[in-house]
């Protein structure tokens, strides 16, 4: 396949909202500066910018703060979502992205912390690998969770809606993060909520999360920023 120049990638990355970061391109991405630069500039006369993270299997778009309004005020209200998901489906992603994240960033954080910094890109290749990612079983969540999030039909009924947009995977009746969860919440700023809120005490007591030491907080890039309240974080394109 004929090497993609820049515009032909960022159509192409808009067009899929998100790429895998074994993706040929994406690669050059990581690594060329000029054709980052070019993407980026791309991107941003579209009011959008680009999605990255080490610890993400994926690279993806959102929106750029400034044009926030512009997309999620009707004029009498904020928005939830640009795609259309009710609160209580954000609710029950921040759930999944608490119970499935959360505890993958600190296997992450540990393995990179015990494996040391001088291989600091075969340790990053290494804390994305599938064994950090774990899923959770769909009966532990409507279980655990189905009275507070609306019941199990409402659960079963949002569940698929998570998936197709790329947000999540279930396979053999376990939920595994999707290509975007880990993407769509601003890490920095929505842990710490999670961790010293009630959400947190509710996560530890029925599953024995471990809390994360706020000092890893500062080292994580900020990905999302104020789109990070609980009603407005969900902008994939």
């Amino acid at each position: 396949m004929t090497e993609l120049n820049p515009q032909q990638f960022t159509a192409k990355l808009i067009a899929n909202r998100y790429l895998p970061r074994d993706d040929k391109t994406v690669r050059k991405l990581l690594v060329d500066l000029g054709f980052r630069q070019e993407v980026e500039g791309n991107l941003a006369a579209c009011g959008l910018r680009l999605l990255d993270h080490p610890f993400a299997t994926h690279v993806a778009v959102a929106l750029m703060r400034e044009v926030e309004g512009s997309v999620f005020d009707d004029g009498e209200q904020w928005q939830a979502s640009n795609i259309g998901f009710p609160k209580d489906a954000i609710a029950l992603l921040v759930v999944l992205w608490a119970l499935i994240i959360l505890p993958k960033r600190e296997r992450q954080l540990g393995r990179e912390e015990a494996e040391g910094q001088a291989d600091m890109f075969g340790n990053v290749i290494k804390a994305v690998g599938e064994d950090v990612s774990r899923g959770i079983a769909e009966g532990v969540l409507l279980e655990d969770y189905g009275k507070l999030l609306g019941g199990k039909g409402r659960i079963n009924f949002m569940l698929p809606q998570l998936s197709r947009l790329g947000l999540i995977e279930r396979r053999n009746k376990v939920i595994y993060e999707g290509p975007l969860l880990d993407l769509v919440f601003d890490y920095a700023e929505m842990a710490p909520r999670i961790i010293q809120g009630a959400l947190g005490d509710l996560i530890r007591a029925k599953s024995g999360v471990v809390q994360i030491d706020n000092g890893d907080l500062a080292d994580e890039e900020d990905l999302l920023g104020s789109e990070a309240k609980a009603s407005e974080d969900v902008q994939d394109v």
